[in-house]
């Protein structure tokens, strides 16, 4: 996609570019890898991103699997008592978009027992998106491009119309994989550690409210 104004679908991951909530999810995961891996200080900064599943094979395996199903449980817990505040500007952003005629999607690897604790903390949440796909619609995880493809497909918008909102280093993979033009929010990376992974960097959406309300 050569140009954001072709847009007809927006596709936005949920943790970082939605909600502005990668800084609760650091101290979770601090508290876990200090408690599991002592030896590795700082690796919570190092798994910002990564789904569960990628976190479980590559730290939390072999003598550790049976620490999995505890981690879990936490962070089940967790996620129930979790402030879900939107990124700056957000919900302004989508609601004009739709006034456009653009398409919206949440494509997240968030699984459906989290996404429960997030529409009972905002019941007009389901309202701002055409679809939602959760970890459990996808059969492999970002930087695998399937998630956004799917979304594309839902949605009937052919993936050169389609731009991705994304955070994490495998989100944006997964978004430049597919095929789609890709917006990095620098809300869980520096901006310069992003920017070689998409086609433009934001802090916010305050900038594209104002330009839609022109």
């Amino acid at each position: 996609m050569e140009k954001k104004s072709e847009m007809k679908a927006a596709l936005f991951d949920l943790d970082g570019v939605v909600f502005d909530t990668e800084p609760q999810y650091t101290v979770f995961w601090g508290e876990q890898c200090r408690e599991f891996h002592p030896e590795h200080p700082g690796l919570e900064q190092e798994i910002k991103g990564q789904t569960l599943v990628q976190i479980y094979d590559a730290w939390f395996s072999g003598p550790l699997a049976d620490k999995q199903a505890l981690i879990t449980e936490r962070l089940d817990r967790y996620e129930q008592q979790m402030s879900y505040d939107y990124v700056e500007a957000f919900p302004e952003y989508i609601r004009l978009l739709r006034q456009q005629g653009v398409k919206t999607a949440v494509v997240t690897s968030s699984n459906k027992v989290k996404m429960e604790a997030v529409y009972r903390k905002h019941p007009e949440f389901k309202g701002m998106f055409d679809v939602i796909l959760t970890s459990e619609d996808f059969s492999a995880s970002k930087p695998d491009p399937d998630c956004y493809l799917k979304a594309a497909a839902r949605l009937g918008v052919g993936r050169e119309h389609c731009v991705v909102f994304e955070d994490s280093f495998n989100g944006l993979r997964s978004g430049r994989a597919a095929g789609m033009y890709v917006v990095g929010l620098a809300t869980t990376n520096p901006a310069d550690s992003i920017r070689p992974l998409c086609d433009e960097v934001i802090n916010n959406y305050i900038d594209y409210v104002r330009i839609l309300s022109k």
